[in-house]
């Protein structure tokens, strides 16, 4: 296993030193107080210099979960240095990783990375972790310029192949089984990794060998701006600024929505109920897709072997959009879907759960075909604190997490290999804070790993 060329410190940052920083450099000397009869040439007490009310706060990225494919980009985890003994083949509690860029996006696949930054550089993606479908672009070796890693244990650049590189910025990421896509807000989206089913979106190539291959597609052709792209476990959905969802990739589950269980290697519109509908978000994972509309409506396709849609079919899967009849739920205006279990946030700040796994009552609760809504109080909302309110939910293969309008990381499921960084393996039944040092804005869940984007506290 070779090590890629980018180099970061693995030094562990934790909460030692907060308060330390919230002075600038110590001054020996100042201007007496006027009358003080201090003469001109004498040192004064030192003075402390208060960072500014409008400074810019420095953000962090950490990561938590399994190590070993590299997914956390830190490479003394899998191949120790001079001051480790032994490999860490679980992180259980959040690590600072170290990066040169601001971080503003992250994504999550099964057992990789992408992380972006938003600036006019040139370099704007970076992938770590398993590579053996080019799901990290091509990653050259230092031994030969033909071949690429299969394992990248640190961040690693992504060359896009960007007409005007300075000009455009990346919007989103999103991460499938293997296969990746780049959201940039100028030149549309970009694809790379297996496309067996044409999940890349572009033609399949039959006996096509993903391992070391330099091909990173081009998506532009949707009618209107793309503002969301999702990945599921091989199939892509696409949702545009006139709010039309496109999908491509394997439909064996009617994932695709697009009324046949066939592969499609070309985006396309979603249509059934979706026709004429102004969708706001979309969301996948596993084998099935959810989409937020406008007006508070949720829409659901694909599998429902675990109740996901029992709402509306008693079969195990559905090829075509349709409306989620969700009483008592208020507007919905976001959705997240794992293999097994779906989370929706409503306008209030409240999150409801259903399918099968553990879902975030306890553990007699592991199947509802229906919404059940998480007592608010499990997010921290107390007499104390009456307003704290959800903000942000993301789902990972078998595990929710929750943001909250504090900055807030809450996080509940099945802990494999230690993905949910709460310092122990256990599974965990009811949310749980994970402790961040600093303010959550965003984070991405895997299979068996997170991320998260903070905000520093100082």
């Amino acid at each position: 296993m070779a090590l890629s060329c980018v180099r970061l410190c693995a030094r562990h940052t934790g909460l030692t030193g907060l308060r330390m920083c919230r002075y600038a450099t110590l001054s020996k000397t100042s201007r007496p107080p006027e009358g003080s009869g201090s003469s001109s040439n004498s040192t004064s007490d030192p003075v402390f210099q208060y960072v500014g009310q409008h400074k810019r706060p420095n953000h962090k990225v950490f990561v938590w979960g399994f190590s070993f494919t590299g997914a956390l980009g830190i490479p003394s985890f899998v191949v120790p240095d001079s001051g480790r003994k032994k490999p860490r083949k679980y992180q259980l509690t959040p690590y600072r990783l170290e990066t040169a860029e601001q971080i503003s996006s992250a994504a999550c696949g099964y057992g990789f990375t992408l992380i972006a930054s938003a600036t006019n550089d040139v370099t704007k993606v970076w992938g770590m972790g398993l590579n053996k479908d080019s799901q990290l672009g091509f990653q050259r070796t230092q031994e030969s310029r033909l071949r690429s890693y299969d394992y990248v244990l640190e961040p690693s650049p992504v060359a896009l192949p960007l007409a005007q590189p300075q000009q455009t910025r990346v919007v989103q990421l999103a991460c499938g089984r293997a296969h990746s896509l780049v959201l940039t807000d100028q030149e549309g989206v970009f694809s790379f990794g297996n496309n067996a089913y044409g999940q890349c979106g572009r033609h399949i190539v039959e006996d096509e060998v993903y391992s070391g291959n330099h091909i990173i597609h081009r998506l532009d052709d949707f009618g209107s701006r793309v503002v969301q792209v999702a990945c599921g476990q091989d199939h892509s959905l696409f949702l545009t600024e006139a709010g039309k969802v496109f999908a491509c990739g394997w439909g064996a589950d009617g994932q695709t929505g697009l009324g046949h269980h066939n592969v499609s290697s070309a985006p396309t519109v979603v249509g059934g109920e979706l026709v004429g509908v102004q969708v706001k978000q979309i969301s996948t994972y596993g084998d099935c897709s959810l989409a937020v509309c406008a007006d508070g409506q949720l829409y659901g396709w694909g599998n429902s072997e675990y109740l996901q849609l029992a709402s509306v079919t008693d079969a195990t899967q559905i090829n075509s959009p349709r409306r989620l009849p969700l009483e008592g739920c208020g507007k919905v205006v976001q959705a997240a879907c794992g293999g097994t279990q779906v989370a929706i946030l409503n306008d209030q700040g409240e999150v409801f759960v259903w399918g099968y796994g553990i879902l975030g009552k306890g553990p007699k609760l592991s199947e509802s075909s229906t919404p059940e809504r998480i007592p608010p109080t499990l997010f921290g909302r107390s007499d104390f604190s009456p307003s704290v309110c959800v903000r942000r939910i993301r789902c990972g293969l078998n595990h929710f997490s929750a943001v909250t309008d504090r900055g807030e990381l809450f996080v509940w499921g099945k802990n494999v290999r230690g993905c949910l960084g709460i310092g122990k393996r256990d599974d965990q039944f009811f949310p749980w804070r994970v402790t961040v040092p600093g303010q959550v804005v965003d984070v991405a869940c895997g299979v068996d790993h997170m991320v998260a984007l903070a905000k520093s506290l100082m």
